[in-house]
This record gives C-alpha cells, structure tokens and sequence, in this order.
C-alpha cells in the first residue's frame, strides 16, 4: 500500500470517527455547555455574590457595584501574613451553583425521557375484548337439551 493508500485509509478511519452521532452529539453538548455557563456565571457575578457581599460587607454608598471585587478583598491576617479566602470563596460559589442548576436540568431532562420511553413502551389498550370462541357441537347440543327440560 503506497503513500496515498495509507493516506485514504487514514482519512477514512478519520471520517468514521468524527462523523458518528455520538461525536457529533458531544460537540453540540459542549458547545451549548460553554454558552450555558456563561449564563450562570453571569448569574453568580449579578445576582448571587453582591446579595452575598451585602450579607457579609457593611453597607456601602456603591451598593452592589463591585460585589465580585468586594467578595475578592475578603482576607484575614495570620501571623502577620494576609490570606485572601474572597476569591476562592467566589469561585467556590460558582462551582456549586453551576453543579446544582446542571443536576437540576440533567434531573429534569432524564425524567422528561424516561417518561416519553414509558410512553412509547406502554402498549395500545385493546379497543374491545377479544369474542368469545364458538361453542363447540357438543356443547351446542347440550344447550337444546337444556332448554328443552326447561319448557317442559
């Protein structure tokens, strides 16, 4: 097999590999993923932490302005050495909201498709019970007997 063989073969084994839907899949959901955590993150900068600085922090004349900062600045002093927690603290907060919003759709989500699988599983209900079978001759033959005995 010469150079351009090898060189198909290759881009083949390549085409294979990248086009299957579950590649393709992934790429999307990374993709919507990325986006999703802008979303959130926006969210932790916005609208959690200045609710958390205001808890933490005295009152200041900016209000919120710079809650991501203020929660940043927190720090304590040991031994003459400063230790800043804020930022860890932010990106801690951040981590765990994003986790909890993630299960939180992930949890819907699988709920919403096991109930669609319930669904296309469940079988149709039958539209009317099946007929009796027919009776047989000697079954017949002793209903006339019967009704016979009654009219006499």
């Amino acid at each position: 097999m010469g150079i351009k063989g090898k060189a198909t073969s290759l881009l083949e084994e390549f085409k294979n590999f990248a086009f299957k839907g579950n590649i393709v899949d992934m790429a999307v959901g990374v993709i919507i993923g990325g986006a999703f955590g802008k979303i959130v993150s926006s969210f932790v900068a916005d609208v959690v932490t200045p609710c958390i600085t205001a808890l933490i922090s005295t009152a200041s004349p900016e209000g919120t302005e710079g809650a991501q900062e203020a929660l940043a600045k927190l720090s304590f002093t040991w031994n003459g050495i400063a230790i800043p927690y804020g930022s860890f603290l932010a990106e801690v907060l951040n981590f765990l909201i994003v986790a909890i919003v993630i299960f939180l759709v992930m949890k819907k989500f699988l709920g919403f498709m096991a109930n669609m699988r319930k669904k296309e599983e469940a079988p149709a209900a039958p539209a009317e019970p099946p007929a009796p079978p027919e009776p047989s001759a000697e079954e017949k033959l002793l209903s006339e007997i019967r009704d016979l005995l009654k009219n006499k």
